[in-house]
């Protein structure tokens, strides 16, 4: 098979870095370009000393470089770059992943509201495919388009999926969603609540008024449920560590429900999927056992009076960003979900 030529737009953030670690060793990958406004002209493995010997590209000035020979384009940029070059490689054939916002919410109205920004292309916000390849590869297989989830997003749904696809969860109780991540999921800039004095040996909450991965969320969940009037409880936190996601959910089953259940529905549901292992019952995953990967591990524990806990954990760089985008490449290719992503935890 020829190796598909891949274009990167924004290279110098985390989710930059992570997907050229990942597509340099990627066996069908080859990389085109990257791209930095600020950083024209640099060699990557200067910003990147971990890439020294396996990158040997320089970041090129976006306006210099004709991303339409590339195959597919992957845009780690902030919100608001992506809607503005992809109608353009669209129309020349080149599949776009987007690591940010811009293709994420189908509603324009809700995207404008949250981002602040108006969406330059709405109607091919129409065609774009969530990119969570567990729920919606049948889709993602001839998407043009990928809005790649949220780091949150991604624990959350598939935390959540086998529970709303059986119909089990008492609606008339809000979900709550408890979610924690490490520093880097504020990207690489300086900013004082991600410096070292601001968040080591501290715990804070933040978005706890509204997030805006929490109407991403919502609008996820009402299309698995089939119920509009699905309510949402969502507090994120930032932790003093580096990498790592760990989301804690609670929700309580109606009468259909089978506590009892559970672990062999939630097993039977994700058998097939390569990057999420749902723990034996009892067990409990902790974010150093995905730290690195594009694992995703799920534990189920019923409570009292039809309760459940349910705690999800990821690397928040990998599945919850540049990994899961690479899954989502594998699949509009015809790859295996696993090429280029069977990268064993870091451990300690």
């Amino acid at each position: 098979m020829k190796k598909i030529k891949i274009g990167i737009v924004g290279g110098t953030g985390y989710t930059g870095v992570e997907l050229l670690r990942l597509l340099a060793r990627h066996p069908h990958a080859v990389i085109q370009v990257i791209t930095s406004r600020g950083e024209a002209g640099l060699p990557v493995a200067d910003m990147f000393p971990s890439l020294r010997g396996v990158v040997d590209l320089l970041f090129s000035d976006p306006a210099q470089v004709d991303l339409t020979q590339c195959d597919v384009v992957f845009f780690a940029t902030p919100h608001g770059v992506a809607m503005q070059q992809a109608p353009s490689l669209v129309a020349a054939g080149v599949k776009v992943i987007d690591l940010a916002a811009d293709f994420r919410l189908q509603d324009t109205q809700v995207f404008e509201h949250w981002y602040k920004l108006a969406h330059a292309c709405p109607d091919l916000l129409q065609q774009a495919v969530y990119g969570l390849p567990e729920l919606y590869a049948q889709h993602i297989v001839d998407a043009q388009v990928i809005g790649n989830p949220g780091c949150y997003p991604t624990t959350v749904l598939l935390g959540l999926a086998p529970l709303l696809e059986q119909d089990w969860l008492d609606l008339s109780v809000p979900i709550i969603a408890d979610a924690k991540s490490g520093v880097s999921g504020a990207g690489r800039k300086a900013e004082v609540a991600t410096l070292f004095a601001e968040a080591s040996d501290n715990l804070r909450a933040y978005g706890v008024a509204g997030h805006r991965h929490q109407p991403e969320i919502l609008a996820q969940l009402r299309q698995l449920s089939g119920h509009p009037e699905i309510q949402l409880i969502f507090v994120p936190h930032l932790i003093p560590m580096i990498r790592g996601m760990l989301t804690t959910l609670h929700v309580k089953l109606n009468a259909q429900g089978q506590a009892q259940q559970l672990q062999s529905v939630y097993q039977a549901r994700y058998q097939a999927s390569p990057f999420v292992d749902v723990m034996p019952a009892g067990a409990l995953p902790d974010t150093r056992s995905v730290r690195g990967s594009n694992q995703l591990r799920i534990a189920i524990t019923p409570q009292q009076d039809g309760y459940v806990t349910i705690v999800v954990v990821q690397d928040n760089l990998v599945k919850g960003a540049s990994g899961q985008a690479i899954q989502n490449m594998n699949l509009m290719f015809d790859l295996p979900a696993d090429a280029g992503l069977q990268v064993l935890p870091l451990l300690p």
